[in-house]
């Protein structure tokens, strides 16, 4: 199913779906959060130190007001030279694939709508996912799948792959900088067309060369989030 088909589906079904995270839109607020080269203000004297870089985002926080800072989807981003793993030579992966939500370490994750667990994997690498869940979705027939990166350890200690999670079940939280990648704590949300036979992991960063492809199978999930 194309890129577009998956949009549209989503978005005929977006009342249907449970937020991703608490938020009452009657008296709190999101703000975006722009951590692509064009801002500034954001450079590697502070994603390539972990206190900066949480001292930048709590500053973030507190002059948006806002309960969570949302954004990142096909957003270019130089903060992932911090990192080998995406590598620093020739065109590095740098295309940001997911939704980032950036909030407080052991902020619950909701399921937004029924899915079984596909896999599980704790990616410990410095700047990668950390733990990691991927969940199986069928929608007016159509199989996708959702993953949701830089998750707490307690999340996949004793989960099983076939696993059913219903709509609005707790699953996840928000992991700490040692269970996460090394990262501010945040969500990574990816929606994912055709996974493949990957397990527990799929890029959540691509080379620019390779955008159309990568941004085709992971069609943006802001419908996901319901906020």
């Amino acid at each position: 199913m194309d890129n577009k088909n998956i949009t549209d589906l989503l978005q005929l079904n977006q009342n249907l779906f449970h937020p991703v995270v608490n938020f009452d839109g009657s008296k709190e607020t999101i703000a975006k959060l722009d951590l692509s080269a064009a801002n500034l203000s954001f450079n590697n004297g502070i994603y390539n130190n972990m206190n900066l870089f949480q001292q930048f985002i709590d500053e973030q926080h507190k002059t948006s007001k806002a309960k969570y800072l949302v954004g990142g989807y096909n957003e270019l981003r130089e903060m992932y030279r911090r990192s080998e793993l995406f590598g620093i030579k020739e065109e590095p992966r740098s295309l940001h694939l997911g939704i980032d939500i950036w909030g407080p370490a052991g902020t619950k994750v909701y399921a937004p709508l029924g899915g079984m667990v596909h896999s599980f994997k704790f990616n410990n690498n410095f700047g990668d996912y950390g733990a990691t869940i991927i969940l199986q979705h069928q929608l007016d027939t159509v199989n996708f799948y959702t993953l949701y990166g830089h998750l707490s350890l307690k999340d996949i200690e004793n989960l099983r792959v076939g696993k059913f999670i219903t709509r609005g079940e707790n699953f996840a939280h928000f992991g700490p900088p040692e269970e996460n990648g090394n990262w501010p704590p945040h969500l990574h949300l990816q929606l994912i067309d055709d996974i493949g036979n990957w397990e527990g992991d799929y890029p959540g960063v691509c080379k620019p060369s390779e955008a159309g492809r990568y941004l085709t199978n992971c069609p943006d999930p802001h419908f996901l989030l319901n906020l």
